[in-house]
């Protein structure tokens, strides 16, 4: 592949031009500029999960252990599905970079076909997720309430990968602004069905998990419509007439937009099944190491969502460097998100650190028998989820630039072999062998987030060394 080299700049004409779109400091706004709503995007969809561990926790321990291995394991689902969407914002920025209004349409609507298919695809294992979950050593009473929740929020799993297929369209096409806003409305849905119909507010019946699983779908249906509309009928986006005859098949695409997305799937499910599978060996320590997990990945969720952010906006202006073969722009832009990832990273360990105990806290009602063995828990399990925010950052921002460039299946085998060879087992070690109960359990995620952040971020400098 030919790139260009712009730092050259052999045509005395074109400085300025080139001047105004490069250097740190341009890479930078532009970088935050878009960022802002992505991450903004991240945070709110972030709020709608801590309602609901919020709101399950003041309901009861049961059922806030219950909430979070059934929203762990939908989790799991939607991120191995959300692959073909994350193909899709590279595809699309690429092909938009290009002027291709047509291969716009096209990769989108497959994705959709994709996500759809996906989600029936899964949903019998939510249907029957008590044998499962009770297979691998859960207590009975917490099974039962995660295969409640599934049965009801697994119903719109589809719709789910749906939406972030739109948010790929739209982010990759630097239309951002409504993600953040039609996710906060999901976010507004949610919190008050989720009062409603937990607890049986305003004459509703009292349906505990189940209200939070009919929040769940409501809020992705929500939010489905109001982007499907925005993105077919706002002005700039309707020559892509994204819907038009949806349900004809376009095989070459499909086949493009799976090859991309699958390995980004397994590269994401091998992150979030060593989340799971902690989940799952918390279960072991019983119900308040696993209500602490729970409580304390919900924190560290939330700041993880803005290098998420940060990470779809280097993957879109990666992919637009891309699709015009301009080197230099892919290392500015680089660079830019990297810093601002590690602003990020900087500010999350000083909250983690110095204030663990008013935010384990506010997820529990002050009454909660177990609210001094669950805090005291939490507490050390945010102080070394401190310790790994700068290899997770590390690795996800690399992974979203790798993105950019449509490199996809090395990444997966990095992540592979980072989670499940080192780092599940160094949480069982460490957990049980050493006799660390849930702390030793993070201390293994710590292994191996630091060993893909490594492999993965010299993986990406490596390939644009060697494109300049």
């Amino acid at each position: 592949m030919a790139w260009q080299n712009n730092g050259a700049r052999p045509d005395q004409n074109s400085v300025a031009n080139q001047d105004v779109k490069s250097g740190l400091r341009y890479h930078l706004r532009a970088t935050a500029w878009l960022a802002l709503p992505l991450i903004g995007g991240h945070l709110a969809q972030q709020i709608i999960s801590i309602t609901d561990t919020v709101m399950l926790g003041w309901y009861g321990v049961v059922a806030l252990a219950a909430g979070a291995l059934g929203a762990t394991c939908y989790f799991v689902v939607f991120i191995v599905g959300s692959g073909f969407a994350l193909a899709v914002m590279p595809m699309v920025a690429r092909e938009a970079a290009s002027g291709n209004d047509a291969q716009v349409r096209r990769v989108t609507r497959m994705g959709l076909w994709l996500a759809a298919l996906t989600g029936v695809l899964i949903y019998p294992v939510f249907w029957y997720a008590e044998p499962l979950l009770i297979a691998l050593r859960q207590e009975t009473e917490v099974a039962q309430g995660a295969q409640t929740y599934l049965r009801i929020a697994g119903a719109g799993m589809g719709l789910s990968i749906m939406v972030a297929v739109l948010k790929s369209h739209l982010a990759a096409l630097e239309r951002t602004g409504m993600l953040l806003w039609s996710t906060l409305a999901g976010a507004a849905l949610n919190g008050v069905l989720n009062w409603v119909l937990i607890f049986g507010n305003l004459g509703a019946p009292e349906l505990g998990l189940a209200g939070a699983g009919i929040a769940t779908f409501s809020t992705n249906l929500l939010i489905f419509v109001v982007l499907a509309v925005y993105a077919s009928r706002a002005k700039g986006l309707r020559q892509h007439a994204l819907f038009q005859r949806i349900w004809r098949p376009d095989w070459p695409v499909f086949i493009q937009v799976f090859r991309l997305g699958w390995p980004i799937g397994l590269t994401s499910m091998a992150e979030s099944g060593l989340f799971t599978a902690s989940t799952l060996l918390m279960g072991w320590l019983g119900t308040a190491a696993l209500a602490a997990h729970g409580v304390a990945l919900q924190i560290a969720s939330v700041t993880f969502m803005v290098h998420v952010g940060l990470s779809a906006t280097a993957t879109v202006r990666a992919g637009r460097a891309f699709g015009q073969r301009d080197a230099l722009a892919l290392r500015d832009g680089a660079i830019a998100s990297l810093i601002l990832s590690a602003a990020m990273v900087a500010l999350t360990m000083a909250l983690f650190l110095g204030l663990p105990r008013p935010l384990i806290g506010m997820f529990l009602a002050p009454d909660e028998p177990q609210r001094a063995t669950i805090v005291a828990i939490g507490v050390g399990l945010l102080a070394v989820g401190a310790l790994f925010q700068l290899a997770d950052a590390a690795q996800v921002m690399a992974l979203g630039l790798l993105r950019g460039l449509q490199d996809t299946q090395i990444p997966m085998i990095y992540a592979i072999f980072s989670y499940w060879a080192v780092g599940l087992p160094a949480s069982y070690v460490f957990g049980f062998t050493f006799g660390l109960g849930p702390h030793g359990i993070w201390l293994g995620l710590v292994a191996g987030l630091v060993l893909a952040g490594i492999l993965m971020m010299t993986r990406f400098w490596r390939r644009l060394r060697r494109d300049l």
